[in-house]
């Protein structure tokens, strides 16, 4: 097997994930038993056993009180020790099992940032028509907002080198941020690959308000496109 010589952040953001964040750390680990990682998990302020359990699997927990799903990853990358940095969501919908294969096409392919596609195959089970219509048109809107082909606008898993976050402006301490890291990476010249992923049924409460979310971030779409922000 090819193996890697650099180091591995995952960076997890988290708020009362105890259901879940346990499981996404174990899939973590055994994933990258034979590499050099680390898992970062950014805490907001939960208030059941989210940070015991996460400590108990051998992640960092860093606390991070300013709410924010774009505050939560901006404060892992400050901490991030590793030459690569990997984001999953704590709810187990993301395969952590697929991070490897990303980082070989890093390494051995000189790709700087993938993202991954979870709407070439969905299932209703982890994703319902809405959500889907929804990604669609924050997709489709990005795609003629800023002359890219992005297939997921929306995904919440990348693996990217730690190095290109210095070539990125990223304005957004919420969801949006999402949509800005994809926009920033294409745009500033990043060697850019999307993959597709099996997204699947999250565990736990959800936290996303869909229309409140969806809205924030096809605003956010204009006002950074013609630079309100």
């Amino acid at each position: 097997m090819f193996h890697i010589d650099m180091k591995i952040s995952v960076v997890i953001p988290t708020m009362n994930e105890e259901e879940s964040i346990g499981e996404v750390i174990e899939e973590v680990n055994q994933a990258l038993s034979d590499r050099d990682f680390e898992v970062l998990v950014v805490d907001t302020n939960s208030t059941d056993r989210t940070r015991e359990i996460a400590r108990s699997k051998g992640a960092k927990v860093i606390s991070e009180p300013r709410r924010g799903y774009g505050r939560a990853y901006k404060t892992g990358f400050e901490k991030a020790e590793g030459d690569v940095i990997a984001t999953l969501d704590a709810d187990c919908t993301y395969p952590a099992s697929s991070i490897p294969q990303m980082l070989i096409m890093i390494e051995k392919e000189g790709y700087e940032f993938i993202s991954t596609d979870r709407l070439s195959s969905i299932s209703k089970e982890a994703m319902g028509l809405v959500h889907r219509f929804g990604n669609w048109v924050l997709k489709t809107t990005a795609n003629i907002l800023f002359r890219i082909r992005l297939r997921d606008s929306q995904s919440g898993m990348w693996v990217f080198k730690s190095s290109v976050l210095q070539h990125l402006n990223l304005t957004s301490d919420g969801m949006p941020l999402s949509e800005e890291i994809k926009i920033e990476a294409i745009k500033k010249g990043i060697n850019f690959k999307e993959v597709p992923i099996k997204l699947r049924a999250r565990k736990g409460e959800a936290k996303i308000r869909s229309w409140k979310d969806g809205w924030e971030n096809f605003k956010f779409l204009f006002k950074k496109r013609f630079g309100k922000v």
